[in-house]
């Protein structure tokens, strides 16, 4: 598994339960390198501008992604998962794609 790698991984949701969900691989944490992922919805219409990205079908992207439909990999629904959580590999993103998602983190957690 990569950085920019798109995974099916368990992550809890906002009423409690875990789902099976696409996520994408930013980045290995140490000490025990486990993975900083952030999850990716078909629920578009809940972008947040300069901070979330969206693969819409017609990207050229779209295709190497794995997805189903057209997505929002949301910066704001962040995890950290040990490497034996994630099911497996359904696609990736574009080295240029992965880096705007790591400076549009970085641009928000800087004060």
């Amino acid at each position: 598994m990569n950085e920019g790698d798109i995974v099916l991984a368990p992550l809890p949701q906002a009423d409690g339960r875990v789902k099976n969900r696409p996520v994408v691989l930013l980045r290995r944490l140490p000490p025990f390198s486990d993975w900083l992922v952030c999850g990716v919805s078909t629920q578009v219409q809940q972008r947040v501008p300069d901070f979330d990205e969206v693969i819409a079908t017609n990207d050229p992207e779209f295709a190497r992604s794995g997805l189903k439909a057209a997505s929002i990999i949301r910066m704001g629904f962040l995890a950290v998962l040990p490497v034996d959580a994630i099911l497996g590999a359904i696609g990736s993103i574009s080295r240029e794609r992965h880096d705007r998602l790591l400076v549009n983190l970085c641009r928000y957690l800087r004060p």
